[in-house]
């Protein structure tokens, strides 16, 4: 149904401005002042932004993981997205050595189907490079479009490639148009450091903090650097935590390398202590790279301003308290690693960053969508609001307080890692390609409405040198 959203303050990348927005046919068809269109249904936006859709570009539902599965599947953890803000997501396929890539990826397809309620993609897990696997890979960019692939250089013997198998990976998605993403944290040395602090009887969750130290993360950051300028390539590297990853990615992107840096709300606003929590409630924050001491919160905060990095994920990987982070009494080692963001993502980086001066409102566009859309291949369809682009748009109002609580999320999951937590900003409404998903904080959304995303190649638009930015 053809659309007007009235009366908003619309908020891009790098514009704010008071207009109209006309919607047919799910795309933004026309900007301007008192637009009017015979039949449409008129969206009153007095007080709040419109802002492009978010997009989170590091999710993981309904995966596999430590003997059980995500508690968060593609229906519950995209509702509870959308209510969040966000339109897309791009989540993460796991591949097993000695099959085809294809069979993983059906595996995710088949996970989605008629389930998801916004948009999706998939990045693609490479654990080895062999004859096979580079035979399969343009295929795979091809006919799925997924044109970022993802190497672990951490959890031994389970997920971790080695240092050939990440060369390799980076020198073929130099040649294919493909974006390297890495956990960096040196999986060799956890795994040393984990068997020592068992040895010794260490078994609570603040130690698997204290066997992931910031130095690991920041060491194995600047090896994927250096990879990666060794094979001229490009890279992302997820889930940066630490003032030591930081360092090594400015240091590449001053010398002109082509390396990108994301990180995540739970790390602006957490910190290890939580992970000292009695009675075994330290669990509920396990996850990895894991919590940092406080001040490395400042760190991230500057680098998302000065541009030192350029996106926030979520690292959405909800496990219940109850029964599944329980794996692991009297084992940090068995507890499930990760935890519920993806509801709260826009929202903490909206109050903690913009409300408190840290970023600027366009920065803010920037850091939760735009930015994401133009690495992986989904700008200008998605990630703005232009005439032509999808009509993913967030009705938020910037005023609202509320307190973020397990009681009234939309995930699925038994706790909430933000927990009496207070914000100010929320979305009201939700379109998803011109659809309602959440209208007045209502779901209003359908499972199977979200449609899988073939994406472009990396390097199909060009960026400039100073990584700033992207034009068609």
């Amino acid at each position: 149904m053809t659309k007007i959203i009235k009366n908003g303050t619309i908020v891009t990348a790098t514009d704010t401005y008071e207009a109209d927005l006309l919607i047919k046919d799910g795309k933004i068809a026309m900007i301007g002042q008192h637009l009017e269109e015979k039949g449409a249904e008129v969206i009153d936006a007095k007080g709040c932004y419109v802002f492009p859709g978010g997009i989170d570009p590091h999710t993981h539902l309904d995966m596999p993981f430590g003997g059980t599965v995500t508690k968060d599947d593609f229906e519950s953890g995209t509702i509870a997205a959308a209510f969040g803000g966000t339109t897309t997501i791009i989540d993460f396929c796991l591949t097993n050595k000695g099959e085809p890539l294809k069979k993983a990826i059906e595996t995710w397809h088949n996970k989605a189907k008629g389930k998801a309620v916004i948009d999706y993609g998939f990045h693609l897990m490479i654990s080895e490079i062999t004859d096979d696997v580079l035979e399969e890979l343009p295929k795979v960019i091809a006919e799925e479009g997924i044109t970022s692939f993802k190497v672990f250089m951490a959890y031994k013997n389970v997920f971790q490639a080695d240092d050939g198998t990440l060369y390799r990976t980076l020198v073929a998605a130099k040649e294919l148009g493909a974006l390297v993403m890495v956990h960096a944290e040196n999986g060799d040395v956890i795994d040393y450091l984990t068997k020592k602090a068992l040895a010794e009887g260490n078994t609570e969750p603040i130690y698997h903090a204290l066997t992931r130290p910031p130095e690991v993360e920041g060491e194995a950051t600047g090896r994927a650097c250096q990879l990666t300028e060794l094979a001229g390539s490009q890279l992302y590297v997820v889930h940066v935590t630490c003032a030591q990853a930081v360092e090594k990615i400015a240091q590449a992107r001053n010398k002109g390398l082509d390396v990108w840096g994301e990180t995540c709300p739970q790390y602006l606003v957490l910190d290890q202590s939580y992970l000292e929590k009695p009675d075994f409630e330290g669990a509920k924050y396990v996850w990895s790279p894991p919590l940092r001491e406080k001040w490395h919160q400042e760190v991230l905060w500057n680098a998302l301003k000065n541009g030192q990095l350029q996106t926030l994920g979520s690292d959405q990987c909800s496990f219940d308290f109850q029964g599944q982070k329980e794996l692991g009494r009297g084992d940090f080692t068995k507890i499930p690693n990760g935890g519920p963001m993806i509801e709260d993502r826009v929202s903490i980086l909206f109050s903690e960053g913009v409300k408190k001066g840290r970023i600027t409102l366009n920065q803010f566009v920037d850091i939760m969508s735009t930015r994401i859309a133009k690495l992986f291949g989904l700008f200008p369809k998605k990630g703005t609001i232009a005439v032509g682009s999808d009509a993913d748009l967030v009705i938020f109002d910037p005023d609202i307080e509320r307190v973020i609580s397990a009681e009234t999320h939309h995930m699925a999951v038994d706790y909430n890692a933000f927990e009496g937590m207070k914000v100010t900003g929320e979305p009201v409404s939700v379109l998803c390609r011109g659809e309602f998903v959440v209208r007045d904080k209502q779901f209003v959304g359908k499972p199977g409405y979200g449609q899988y995303l073939k994406r472009a190649k990396y390097g199909t638009s060009k960026i400039s040198k100073q990584n700033e930015k992207l034009t068609i």
